[in-house]
Order: structure tokens, then C-alpha cells, then sequence
């Protein structure tokens, strides 16, 4: 008997010791058991064999409960790391050689045996969508816990090339959409919410709407990120504006400015494998080629973190913070909104908003930030209605995302620096003439 026919013979009888069978009502196979299966799955060599085994293992985690999927994780993590001996002769050789074979053989011992558990759980029908799941259930289950960083490394290594540039198809979505993407859209939608099919009709049907995803081969009924456009006669200072219901359609001759007014990320899986800044330049050449009069190109964005920042800042004893928390004066809110965005850092020295980080990183420009411009339950706790327009130049993008990635330089109008320096120095005299 072959290695790999004895291999398939001991997950054979693992499967029917644990009474787990594909398509049966039966208990599921206890999270010791599949990963000794999955130990087994890495040794096979036939590939009909390991897709069968494959399925085996995804059905049977998706069986678990969440206490099983932990337990399943701790086995990921203890027992796929590279064996140290047979690294540290690999390490050795390498170090006395230093040629090609010897780096090979190095990279090679290097390698978890995760990465080809999850190559192989790939291999199962629908097991790009099901590791993404896997993935997503680590992130949600293992959160920051010491240990699991290289299990989730694994996972990202290969979800990195799986779901790479060469792979994505970008999509129109309108009415005549399969009818499960456009409840896609209505589940996933994280800014704005959709309510129904009434309201998801006025996103994409008309003639100065647009809606585009990321579409993955693998994962055809399963949008990765979707952005929401809107087609303007020059910059729009309201979201419930661009959505109201009762609001007429404008004729694409007649606009000259789009609006991505609507970024969604739809799998948890796949966090941290950016999307977006490959979607909005996508999106941009393609509607500059199908309407050549639009001439800008704009968010209208939320700034999530502005209200809890404004907060803090009130509670160190900044007094004009706390009486605008009380009293929000247009002209006062919009200058410690543009302080926020252009000054306030975290621990890193990023931008302390992660949405002005994702448009800033992508080579966009703080534009311009807008009072009342989102009048929602949400938009007014998070940002007390604030919201702003990071401005995409095709002509600058490549220059300021450089500037940015490698000197931390932020690129916004002289006005919006200005403004944004100004209530900053404001703060810290008054705070140093507080202590005097």
C-alpha cells in the first residue's frame, strides 16, 4: 500500500470513528479530531483524494460551535509551525553554502505546514469562500491573543496572492443585476443603509448613479468591496441630499463631478487586504472614458472618530472644545475638524481617522470639509454632522501618496492647513495661559 493510500485509510477511519459523514445528519467530529485529519490532508498526494479530505475538514469545522472553532485554532496554532531541527540544519547549510539549492531547501523548511493545510482546504468545491469564513472566524474568535499573529500571517500570506490585481474583475451593478448581488449590497452596505429594494433602486437605476465592485472568480456571488457613485453638478454639500428619495435625476450631460459617497468592505475574512484604493482608480479611468466632461473626482466621507476626539480634547481642558460640544458654531466646528484631520496622529504618527488614513494613503487630497453635511442619528454622533471631501487628481495621486507614505506629508489646500494650524496654536496658548 502506497504512503498516500495508508494516509487516506487513517483519515477514512478517523471520519467514521467521529461518525462525521458529508450530507448526513450525524455529530460533528470533535476540533482534536479534525486537525489530527488535517495533519493527515497535508501528507496526501492525490488530488482527488485531498479534495475529498478537504471537504471533509471545511464541513466539519463549519459543524463547530464557536468554542469548537477556538479549540480547532489553538491546533492550528501549536501544531503546523515548521520543524525547528529540520530548520536549524536548513539555516546551517545555507549559512556554509550560500547558493541557490541551499536557499531553496532554506525556504522550503521555512514554510508552516499551515500554508499548505489552507492551499489544500482551497482545493475543496467552494473553499476559497469557506478559508475566507475560517479567516474571519480567527480575526473574530482570537482577536489580539499572543500566538495567534503567525497563524493569522498564514492566512494573509495566501489570501495576498489568491486575491492579488490579476484576479479581481471589476463589475457594473445595476437593475438587471442577479437579484442575490443586489441583496449583497443591501447586507454589506456599511455607510449609508439600505432599506429595502425601493431604496437600493434609487442607488443604481438612475441616469447619474453608478455602483462597481470587486468580483473574485472564486467567489462569484460574493462582492469583496463595493463603491456607491453619484453624478453631480459640481460638489455636493449633503449625503441625504444625494440619497433623498424625492430628489430629480440629473441627465449625464449636465454633470461634471463624481461622488463616492459610499465605500463598503464586505468580507471579514479579508481584512487588511486593501481593496479600495485599487477600486477607486479603477472606477475613475472607467468613467472617464465613458463620460469625458466629468472633471472631478471627490468623496463625500464620514469622520467617524471626530466626535470621541472632540470629547477627549474637552475632558483635557480644552474650554473652546468643550463649548463647542455644547454650542457647535459652524465656523469654529469646522476649524477643529480641519485640526483633527490634518493634526491629530496616533501612536504611529497616522492620521488619527481611519477613514482620512485609507483616502490620504491612497493619494487623495483633504479637500474640503462641510457643516451638516450628514444630518443622520449617526452622522450627528459621530461627527456632529461633519463630513468631508478628499478630492482624487489622477494628475497629483502618484505624488502625494508618495509624499505621504514616505514623509508623512498630508495634501490639503493652503486654506484647510492654515485654518488647521491656527485652532492648534489657539489651543496651546490658551492652555499654557490656563497654567499661569
Amino acid at each position: 500500500m502506497t504512503l498516500t493510500a495508508q494516509i487516506y485509510d487513517r483519515l477514512s477511519s478517523l471520519v467514521v470513528s467521529s461518525g462525521w459523514r458529508r450530507g448526513r445528519a450525524a455529530p460533528a467530529p470533535t476540533p482534536d479530531v479534525l486537525i489530527e485529519e488535517a495533519r493527515l490532508l497535508v501528507g496526501l498526494n492525490s488530488e482527488p483524494r485531498v479534495m475529498v479530505a478537504a471537504s471533509d475538514v471545511l464541513n466539519g469545522y463549519d459543524a463547530l460551535d464557536d468554542s469548537g472553532k477556538r479549540a480547532f485554532f489553538d491546533g492550528l496554532r501549536d501544531g503546523f509551525d515548521p520543524p525547528a531541527d529540520a530548520l536549524a540544519q536548513a539555516a546551517q547549510d545555507w549559512l556554509k553554502a550560500r547558493d541557490p539549492d541551499a536557499l531553496e531547501a532554506l525556504s522550503r523548511a521555512a514554510e508552516p505546514p499551515r500554508q499548505e493545510l489552507l492551499r489544500r482546504l482551497n482545493m475543496a468545491p467552494g473553499g476559497t469562500v469557506q478559508v475566507v469564513r475560517m479567516r474571519a472566524d480567527l480575526l473574530r474568535l482570537t482577536g489580539r491573543v499572543p500566538g495567534f499573529a503567525r497563524v493569522d500571517a498564514d492566512f494573509r500570506h495566501l489570501l495576498r496572492s489568491w486575491f492579488n490585481r490579476g484576479f479581481l474583475q471589476l463589475v457594473r451593478i445595476d437593475w438587471r443585476s442577479p437579484a442575490l448581488l443586489l441583496e449583497k449590497l443591501i447586507e454589506y452596505e456599511a455607510v449609508h443603509e439600505i432599506h429595502d429594494f425601493n431604496d437600493l433602486q434609487r442607488r443604481v437605476l438612475p441616469a447619474d448613479r453608478r455602483c462597481y465592485a470587486f468580483m473574485h472568480p472564486a467567489m462569484p456571488d460574493e462582492p469583496l468591496i463595493f463603491v456607491e457613485v453619484a453624478l453631480t453638478d459640481g460638489l455636493p454639500d449633503s449625503v441625504q441630499t444625494l440619497i433623498d428619495e424625492k430628489r430629480a435625476a440629473l441627465s449625464p450631460n449636465d454633470v461634471d463631478t463624481a461622488v463616492f459617497y459610499s465605500i463598503s468592505n464586505c468580507q471579514a475574512g479579508l481584512a487588511g487586504i486593501s481593496f479600495g484604493n485599487l477600486l477607486i482608480k479603477n472606477v475613475v479611468a472607467e468613467l472617464s472614458r465613458e463620460l469625458p466632461t466629468l472633471t472631478t473626482f471627490v468623496t463625500l466621507s464620514p469622520i467617524p472618530g471626530l466626535r470621541t476626539w472632540l470629547q477627549q480634547r474637552a475632558d483635557a481642558g480644552e474650554a473652546a472644545v468643550r463649548t463647542l460640544l455644547d454650542d457647535p458654531q459652524p465656523a469654529a466646528l469646522s476649524a477643529q475638524t480641519a485640526r483633527y484631520l490634518l493634526l491629530a496622529k496616533d501612536a504611529k504618527g497616522r492620521p488619527l481617522d481611519p477613514v482620512a488614513r485609507f483616502h490620504l494613503g491612497n493619494g487623495a487630497e483633504a479637500h474640503r470639509v462641510i457643516v451638516g453635511a450628514n444630518t443622520s442619528p449617526r452622522g450627528m454622533k459621530q461627527s456632529l454632522g461633519m463630513m468631508v471631501n478628499y478630492l482624487y487628481d489622477s494628475k497629483r495621486i502618484e505624488a502625494q501618496h508618495d509624499e505621504f507614505t514616505e514623509r508623512g506629508i498630508i495634501a490639503a489646500p493652503k486654506r484647510l492647513q492654515d485654518l488647521a494650524r491656527k485652532t492648534q496654536t489657539e489651543a496651546a496658548t490658551k492652555k499654557t495661559d490656563g497654567k499661569k
